[in-house]
């Protein structure tokens, strides 16, 4: 299966573009279009989009992008480190869920990448934003009453992915 991604790299946030088992040129076509819309909804409009050298990026799919105002941005060949968030990215998700679970069939994976990005987009700790959700903000006033004990785990995919928060 072929799973199109984007993370946007100042706020670590993943955005599942499409999923098939057959990307085409036709397929991306359709891709950088709802891709262009998600860009568009965003406060802040990405400029650029690395992308690897991957046969399925197309000049028609860069030429799309550059008209949405978005400059694309090819790695060098044989450069991984070149594109290195959105590769550790698809390595925690193979790591951290996908080599748990026998997967059947595309919506089976649509599933488990879905709760993935979910978890990753709200709860996950990032070290790069100083061990703390995305979006996370401070409240600085602790309410004493509530006992250190009385722990929640959140917890997705059977317990696999757990956020434990103290009760409110």
């Amino acid at each position: 299966m072929f799973v199109f991604v984007v993370m946007h790299i100042g706020s670590r946030r993943v955005h599942v573009v499409g999923m098939t088992a057959h990307p085409d040129a036709a397929w991306m076509a359709e891709q950088v279009d709802e891709l262009a819309d998600f860009f568009g909804q965003q406060p802040e409009k990405p400029r650029y989009l690395i992308r690897d050298l991957d046969g399925k990026f197309t000049t028609d799919f860069d030429a799309r992008l550059e008209s949405a105002g978005v400059e694309v941005v090819p790695v060098g060949p044989r450069a991984p480190n070149l594109n290195a968030y959105c590769e550790r990215w698809i390595g925690s998700l193979r790591r951290e869920c996908l080599e748990h679970f026998i997967v059947f069939g595309e919506a089976h994976l649509r599933y488990f990448v879905e709760e993935y990005v979910e978890f990753h987009n709200t709860v996950r700790p990032h070290q790069g934003v100083g061990n703390k959700p995305l979006g996370w903000t401070d409240t600085s006033e602790r309410d004493e009453s509530v006992p250190l004990d009385e722990v929640i785990c959140d917890d997705r995919l059977g317990g696999l992915l757990r956020h434990y928060r103290r009760a409110a």
